[in-house]
Parts: structure tokens; sequence; C-alpha cells
């Protein structure tokens, strides 16, 4: 186990005093303001304490800071300049550690907890909710505890704040690069190695998404394949190996410390599993439903690859996935899904998605990238559009939402929303505007071709838009539950909901047309696609499992020592059909193990109720806007203010059950 000794607390305190040289002044200025809030809050006489000036005024202050500095620190995640990028990161822990100050402040606990002991009995709805929640949140900051325990708490959680932008950033900043010969990448689409560099006759291909999975799906050179997913699941590095070992103990000391019987528990006490013992009995319900499918999968996948090499004893290998399944759906299926991108250019897929969102919510959007400056809001790249959302009828604005679509060097790698403001009707009457922003890594377009984008890359883009959706149609009355302040094991459940539209023939009737003629795409395309819409969803479910797996039981090692990559070749081999590579370290690059560390499960878990609750839109109508109302008013607008299980249940009118999940993977039980 990892002890922070005082010398180590004070080398703490060091490091971060040089690094405050580095933080823009504005940042500074910002906490200062709501350190100004909370002092009037700790100076209430008790006779004048009220739940207005106390709660609501910390949430509040809360939301006003986090309007105010949170666009700067996501820089880090997008900036093009390097210094910016590190100026962001340190603003980051300058203002993390002034929260998890804030949360072990004696004084502010002994004011709210006065005042919810003696006014919680008169509140109700959302209003007892933000009592009940944040004194939870002082009971799991240690607040019942010695102070020098809570001290200790403080400490391992900047340290841990710390740790966690290191391995991030080790992530984004992986420069890994492959030097291969044409010969060696040989089906890769000619397009896709047009955006390569090129040294003499060799390409040097990077590790973003559109480059990485257009060889898993298209290289015909096995060896090729295998290498490159070698290098992919060694990205992060072994520093980043190293860094999971550092905060692993640092979890688990810290939910000892609160008296939790393991890190699992600590986290996901406030959300809808409540514990591992929860998370585990999921699994293990699920587990072999999946594995028939999976079987039938393996055999299906192992039986085209010998097919396809002509050797009977051919083995289907991890790096084969890909390639095969793209084999199977042109072979088995008629779908080809370079084809298939043809009908899916950029523009008429982001035309096709605010079309179906202006329909469905009666919102109108409106490109506002010309007017960014005089908005006040920077544009830090070329890439990067901003819109607006008005209401139809009356005009008002609704909120704003950033894109940035393609990789480029430095940038967050995958794909993400990020609420950088939500929606709040402040004490002194004014109101804040909701914004999002949306940074994918899609396919880009060449000198030949406009960006066309894959399938599965089109249902990433509404994926992360419902997750926007979410934070733009907030109605609540504090921040702490706007948007997705929602368990962390429901927020994707609406992001998830939303990929079912690329699936609907109806819909993509409305926008799928072909780059070059415009010609709708062909119903017998359409039919042939959702006809395959489970190959091969065992296996990838039962890879969902894994990572799933893999984080619980990195988070229920006693003490937390536990060899994190002997544990993970463990669990791949227990929880898949193939068997583990050596030499490689997914966990280093696997970036959920920070943000939604013991808690990777909800995306399962969400799944489940993503799917029960689009029942109600293939009833009634995908693009019904009586529909899309009433999911607004039921689910998007109602944010953390619920518990999700009464939410669920006051949109679906029952409980919630797992048929529409099991159907959409094509699994029974």
């Amino acid at each position: 186990m990892l002890l922070r000794t005082p010398l180590a607390a004070a080398a703490l305190v060091l490091s971060l005093a040089s690094q405050a040289q580095e933080i823009p002044q504005t940042i500074k200025d910002a906490v200062a303001r709501a350190d100004a809030v909370v002092a009037k809050i700790v100076a209430l006489p008790a006779g004048e304490r009220t739940f207005e000036n106390t709660f609501v005024a910390l949430d509040d202050a809360s939301a006003r800071l986090d309007g105010e500095t949170s666009l700067f620190l996501f820089m880090q995640n997008v900036s093009t300049d390097a210094k910016t990028r590190d100026d962001a990161r340190a603003a980051e822990e300058f203002v993390v550690n002034w929260s998890i100050d804030l949360g072990q402040r004696e004084d502010l606990y002994n004011v709210l907890k006065s005042v919810a002991d003696t006014r919680r009995p008169q509140l109700s709805g959302e209003a007892a909710r933000l009592v009940d929640f944040s004194m939870r949140d002082y009971r799991r900051s240690g607040m019942a505890l010695p102070k020098e325990k809570r001290d200790r708490l403080a400490a391992i959680e900047k340290e841990l704040q710390k740790l966690g932008v290191d391995f991030e950033t080790n992530i984004a900043e992986d420069q890994t690069k492959h030097p291969l010969t044409a010969s060696e990448l040989k089906g890769v689409p000619k397009e896709v190695l047009e955006r390569q560099t090129k040294v003499g006759e060799t390409y040097l291909l990077g590790f973003d998404g559109p480059t990485y999975g257009a060889v898993m799906d298209y290289c015909e050179v096995e060896t090729t394949r295998q290498k490159m997913q070698w290098l992919y699941r060694r990205r992060g590095g072994q520093k980043n190996v190293d860094l999971l070992q550092k905060m692993l103990p640092l979890r688990w000391e810290s939910s000892s410390m609160l008296g939790y019987k393991t890190f699992v528990d600590y986290v996901v006490e406030t959300r809808m599993a409540k514990n591992a013992a929860n998370i585990q009995k999921f699994y293990a319900d699920l587990k072999p439903i999946v594995r028939k499918k999976a079987l039938a999968d393996f055999a299906e996948f192992s039986n085209a690859k010998r097919r396809m090499t002509k050797n009977p004893k051919a083995q289907l290998m991890p790096w084969d996935y890909s390639f095969v399944k793209n084999d199977l759906m042109r072979t088995k299926y008629q779908v080809d899904s370079q084809k298939v991108a043809e009908y899916f250019p950029m523009e008429s897929v982001v035309k096709g998605l605010f079309d179906i969102t202006q329909r469905l919510y009666g919102v109108e959007m409106v490109d506002v990238t010309s007017k960014a400056k005089e908005l006040g809001m920077p544009v830090w790249h070329p890439d990067v559009k901003l819109y607006e959302f008005k209401d139809k009828s009356s005009g008002v604005l609704i909120g704003r939402m950033y894109t940035d679509l393609y990789p480029r060097d430095n940038k967050y790698s995958h794909a993400a929303c990020w609420t950088l403001n939500v929606r709040h009707d402040f004490l002194d009457g004014k109101q804040s505007v909701p914004l999002c922003a949306l940074v994918c890594n899609f396919t880009k377009g060449t000198k030949d071709k406009p960006s066309l984008l894959p399938h599965d890359e089109v249902e990433t883009f509404f994926h992360e838009f419902g997750h926007g959706l979410h934070t733009l149609f907030s109605d609540t009355r504090f921040a702490r539950f706007a948007g997705t302040g929602v368990s962390r094991d429901f927020v994707e459940a609406p992001s998830q909901m939303m990929e079912n539209w690329v699936w609907n023939p109806t819909v993509l009737k409305t926008f799928a047309k072909h780059y070059k003629t415009g010609a709708p795409i062909p119903n017998t395309l359409l039919q042939s696609m959702n006809a395959a819409h489970a190959l091969g969803s065992g296996i990838e479910t039962e890879s969902q499992i894994y990572l799933g797996e893999m984080d619980q039981t990195f988070h229920l090692a006693k003490d937390g020592k536990i060899d994190t990559t002997k544990a993970a070749w463990d669990v791949y081999d227990k929880d898949t059909l193939y068997k583990h590579v050596p030499g490689t370290y997914f966990q280093a690059s696997f970036g959920h193990l920070v943000g939604y560390e013991g808690a990777y499960y909800g995306y399962l878990w969400s799944l489940v109720y993503a799917q029960d609750m689009f029942q109600r839109f293939e009833q009634l109508g995908v693009l019904d806007p009586k529909t899309g109302a009433y999911y607004r008013d039921k689910v998007l607008s109602k944010g953390g203010t619920k518990d999700e299980t009464d939410l669920l249940k006051d949109y679906l009118g029952r409980e919630p059950k797992m048929d529409a999940f099991l159907k959409h993977l094509g699994l029974k039980k």
C-alpha cells in the first residue's frame, strides 16, 4: 500500500504553489467569488439561517463556479496549444482541490447540518433531495471522522485527482506510430492511406479511431492486424500501468477509512446498483445468456475465417473479429460497410440528426459559429462548430452545443460529451444558458471525398448527441440535479436509447442519401443492415462484460493490491472465448478507469433501461412529436430530481423489464 507521509503531503502543497503561477487570474477570481459566498453562509447567525440562504446559496455558488471555469478546464482535451492544455490541467487541479477542501470545512458543515436538522421536515421534492444528498456527501467525505483522518482523506483525493489527470493525458498524447508498407496494408481503403503521414514508401499509422478501425476492418494481412492490435492495447504505456498501481491502493484506503467493505461499495452506494453484490448478481444472471450467443458467434466467425483462408485448422483470433465480421456482412448479408458509408456524408448526418431533434422536441437549431466571438465564446480549431437551440414556438434560447468531430494530435482520442454549463435560475434572478461540447474522432474527408461516416460512427454521433440533449433540455430548480446530474449507472440510458434511431428505416430514409447522386439508401440495404444487427452480438457483449468485470476486479482487490496486467488477462480469459495476448496491457489505455472507476458496469446496466424506454417510440412513432414531448418531459427535463427507478416507472407506467434489452442483442433467456 502506498502511504503519504507528512513530508510527502508537504511536497504536494509546494507542488500546487508552484503550479499556481500558471493558473489564469480569471480562474482564481472565480474561486475567490465562490469563497466569498461560502464565507457569507458561514457568518450567518443561527437565527437567520434558512434553506435558501444556505443550501440554495451554495448550489448557486457551485453552478456559477462551474460556469465560469469549465470551458477553460475543458481546453486540456481539445486545445491545439500545449501551454493552454497544461494550464488547463493545472487549473483543474486547483479548482478540484478547492472543492475537496470545501467538502472538509467543518464550519460550513455545521451551518448546513443545523439547517438540515431543523428545516428538513418542512421540505419536500427536489428541495428535500438537495438537503439529503448534500448531507450524504458530507458523510462520504468523512465529516464523521476525526480531523486527522479527514485531512488524510483530503490528501488522498487530491493525489488521486493529479494521478487521474496524468493517466488521461498519457492516453490523449500517446504518439505511437506503426510503420507499414503498402503491401502490408493490402485492402485498407485508399482514402484512409491518403490521410496518413508517409516517409518514402512507408506509411506511419497512428491509432486514432478511424485509422485503427479501418485497418482492423479491411486489412487483408493478418500479421498487420495482429501488430496493430498489439500496439493499440499498449497505448498509455507502462507509465499508466504504474499510475494505476498507485491509484488503486489510494482508492481502497479512502473507502476503508469511511467504513466501506470495498471501494466498489463506496462508489455505487449513490447509484442504482447500490452495492457490489448487486453488480455481481447482474453479471452472474447475464453471462450464461450471453455465452450461448457468443458460442454460436464464435463458431460462425471461425468457419468464416477457415473459408477465407482456405485453412480448415485456422483459429479465430481477437484481431480477426472486425475483419471477419466485415466479410460476413458482405457475403452473408450483402452489406458492404464502405458502400454504406457513401450514404452518410457528414453534412447529411448532421442535418438529419438536427431535423429529427427539431421534429421530436419542438426546437430550432442554428449554426452560430460565425458569431462565436461576438458571443464571447472560443472556437479552438477550424473543425469546431457552435450551434444554438431555440424553442420553435417562442424563439427562447434553450442552450448551445459545440461539436469537434475529427481526430488530430493531442486531442481527446475517443468520443464524449462534456457538460460545460447547466440551466440554472440564480437567486439574483439571472439565468444560465446550458452549454455542452460533443468531442468525437470521426472519419475526415479527403481531397476526393467528403467525410463519409461508417454506420457505427453515425451511431456514436447519435449516442453523444443524446447526452447533449440531456444537458440542454434540463428543467430543474437546482444545478445539482440538472441535466446529466443523475446516477452514473443511468446517465448512459438516454444516449444509448438515441442509438436506435440510426437503425430505423423510416428515420434513415429521411437523411441517408448517396453523397454523389443524392439517391436515398435502398430499402434492400436497410433490410440487410437490420438483419445483420445482431451479428457478433454475443462476442461484443462479452467484451463489454470483460471490461466491466476487469474494472470490478481491480477495485474489489483487498487493499488495492493487485497485478493489474495479470488480473486483466485472467478476466479476459474467463469472460471471452479468446485467450489473452502476452505483452498487452489494455488497462493502460482504458480511460474509463478514471471517472467510471468501479462503475463501468453502468454501460450494460443502463442499456437495459435504454431499450425498455425506446419501446414507447417503437409503438407510438419514432418521429412522433407527442412521444418526443412526453419523453422530454418525463426523463430529459427531470435530470436527477427523482430516484431513477421512480423516474423510469413514471415514464414506462410499469416496472422496468429486461426483455427489450435481450431482444436488442439478439439474445434469448
